[in-house]
């Protein structure tokens, strides 16, 4: 398969490290001096599970270059999404498959603006991965997992070969028939890790392990939870509870790609995540008091550094 991976970050950048490792045909779309570095010294992947060097990398700074690809999975930061929406939009080939690697619930409705609906399928994946320096991704722990499915449920050859392609990549990979489930659970996890790690400024091992940080994480996604089900989502009541124990398998020193934004000064998804959280659960009734605080703590780093 010919595949773009729009956005070299830490998510982009490993797995689409791992597929052309593995012999998918990948072109990737970065900037900066990361694209520099990419271009000049390769990308490498430092990791304990999956290290991995890619030298010569097909390389971009142009989106509209991707226009025959079979896949394009997109790994920007949320803000970007509606660009990359409209750039790419005009030049997909009518039988490409679409693919947000994105943080969020709404990131495929904001693609499906732009893209035909049939292209997008849905994604989501587990893993703490940065840009370390440039050309440089750092993967940390092993987890480094992918589910995959349609929106509508079907089993389709698209979704197969995907899989299949992650999975010889080294991926734990899954499919899905309840992709709309899949979102939310990782919203839940994803909203609580990102807004406790930024406020506090630590990481998930010392949160577990202090009683009153981890009561903080818990309540957090619990929240989301109890949004989620008011919005139809069948999550369980004590799905906050089971994302507890899946917490205490992590490595200690995760973070959340939002706490290293917020320490380096750039913007924050926060908007996507905690906050937009926060505009749903008014709308629909449901008391939040733990990310309402956590989002005002977070509110005036949002935009970066002034």
């Amino acid at each position: 398969m010919r595949i773009g991976i729009i956005g070299a970050g830490g998510v982009g950048g490993y797995f689409g490290a791992q597929l052309a490792a593995h012999g998918q045909d990948v072109t990737f779309v970065a900037r900066g001096r990361h694209l520099e570095a990419m271009r000049t010294t390769g990308l490498r992947i430092e990791s304990e599970s999956a290290p991995a060097h890619l030298f010569p990398v097909d390389v971009t700074d142009s989106v509209e270059e991707l226009g025959d690809v079979d896949v394009a999975a997109i790994g920007v930061k949320l803000w970007d999404t509606d660009e990359i929406g409209r750039r790419l939009g005009p030049h997909l080939r009518p039988d490409a498959t679409v693919l947000s690697l994105q943080n969020g619930v709404n990131k495929d409705d904001i693609l499906r603006a732009y893209l035909p609906a049939q292209t997008l399928i849905g994604a989501v994946c587990y893993i703490s991965a940065k840009i370390a320096a440039p050309g440089i991704i750092k993967h940390d722990g092993t987890l480094a997992r992918m589910v995959l499915g349609e929106f509508d449920g079907r089993c389709t050859e698209r979704t197969m070969r995907l899989f299949e392609a992650f999975i010889r990549a080294g991926v734990d990979a899954e499919l899905s028939t309840s992709m709309s489930e899949v979102v939310w659970k990782k919203f839940v996890f994803l909203v609580g890790l990102s807004s406790v790690t930024s406020a506090t400024r630590q990481p998930v091992g010392v949160l577990r392990r202090r009683e009153r940080t981890r009561q903080l994480l818990h309540d957090a996604m619990d929240e989301v939870v109890r949004v989620a089900r008011a919005r139809g989502i069948r999550l369980p009541s004590d799905f906050a509870g089971r994302q507890m124990e899946f917490v205490d398998t992590l490595p200690p020193g995760m973070t959340s790609s939002m706490l290293n934004d917020l320490l380096h000064g750039q913007r924050l998804e926060l908007p996507w995540l905690g906050q937009s959280v926060v505009a749903m659960a008014r709308e629909l009734g449901v008391p939040t008091p733990v990310n309402d605080l956590l989002a005002a703590v977070l509110d005036p780093y949002v935009e970066g550094a002034s």
